[in-house]
């Protein structure tokens, strides 16, 4: 998966910002991507700081843009760019607080075209990657929410998880008179559309099943109304999308329990893309597969967004920043 991503972006290169451009992990994982023209790279922090932590570690970064938000000399523009999107909910003072920060700063420039991506994560938390991407970048037209996917994979075999990071469970969306104007059933059918478009991306044709304890009514309570219900919205919405639900996740992958359980179905047995109906249930399931199953797992992905911005696990190693960049880039 990895040489076939490395290999479209060489022949059409991205250029992806750093938000914590001294940290060691990132230096290391540029200077892969400089040292074998695969991406075009900005690395944020002071100058002197991020050549110091570089020449530390022996990595090679001179075909990198390094830019200190503290001497930006475009700053007051980015100012202005950044007051007109918060529309009144931030003053200049705070705006310039905000993009003395990576996280802020970086994404301002995904904003304003500088850069197409944007990873970050190694030492901030998925919190402040997300945050400035929903208030900055936002959800792209017809998005009502920004979730997440892992890609999984082992040997030649890819699968992907979702959300296991972002949503912690689906509410009705109510107006101030009580009306529900995106049910929760909507949510989790948008984030297994998202998903599915995301799994295709990296080469995976997606089979979907939307998980539960629960197969095709066998029980009931918990989850089981949401994953049924979200499934057949998801079936609406994309009804050239493979996707079936609620299943049980033997259900999903056994073709011997698919033919006892849910005999007929186009997805039962076959599943390589998993939707999970909270982020308790998708977290530990892509965790098993991970430690488990022997599956290295790529994300998370986010989802929805105008431009890609991922998050770093802050335990990540270069190797995962390389992996994630060419990910993040390829989403661009």
């Amino acid at each position: 998966m990895f040489n076939k991503l490395t290999e479209t972006l060489k022949a059409n290169p991205r250029t992806i910002v750093f938000t914590e451009g001294p940290d060691a992990r990132i230096l290391e994982a540029a200077d892969r991507l400089l040292k074998d023209h695969i991406l075009n790279v900005i690395l944020l922090g002071n100058e002197a700081e991020v050549k110091a932590a570089a020449a530390a570690g022996n990595f090679c970064i001179d075909g990198a843009t390094i830019i200190d938000p503290a001497t930006y000399p475009e700053m007051d523009e980015m100012v202005a760019c950044m007051i007109e999107l918060r529309k009144g909910k931030m003053s200049e003072e705070d705006v310039r607080a905000a993009l003395a920060k990576g996280n802020y700063f970086g994404t301002m420039l995904v904003k304003m075209g500088k850069a197409d991506c944007l990873l970050g994560g190694a030492t901030y938390s998925t919190a402040d990657t997300v945050r400035p991407a929903l208030q900055l970048v936002k959800t792209k037209k017809g998005a009502h929410l920004v979730s997440s996917c892992f890609i999984l994979v082992r040997g030649d075999e890819k699968i992907a998880m979702g959300d296991c990071a972002i949503n912690i469970d689906y509410q009705d969306t109510v107006d101030k008179d009580g009306n529900v104007t995106f049910t929760a059933a909507e949510k989790l059918a948008e984030v297994a559309i998202e998903t599915a478009k995301t799994a295709s991306v990296f080469g995976i044709d997606p089979k979907v099943a939307v998980l539960s304890f629960s197969t095709k009514g066998s029980g009931k309570g918990g989850t089981v109304k949401l994953s049924h219900d979200a499934t057949i919205k998801a079936q609406e919405l994309a009804p050239e999308l493979a996707i079936d639900g609620e299943l049980q996740f033997d259900a999903a992958v056994s073709p011997v329990v698919a033919q006892t359980k849910c005999k007929g179905s186009k997805v039962a047995g076959q599943a390589n893309t998993f939707i999970f109906p909270n982020i308790e249930a998708g977290n530990i399931g892509y965790k098993i597969a991970q430690r488990l199953g022997g599956f290295a797992a790529y994300g998370p992905i986010l989802q929805g967004l105008n431009a890609p911005i991922n998050d770093l696990s802050r335990g990540c190693d270069a190797d995962e920043v390389f992996k994630m960049a060419l990910i993040t880039a390829a989403l661009s």
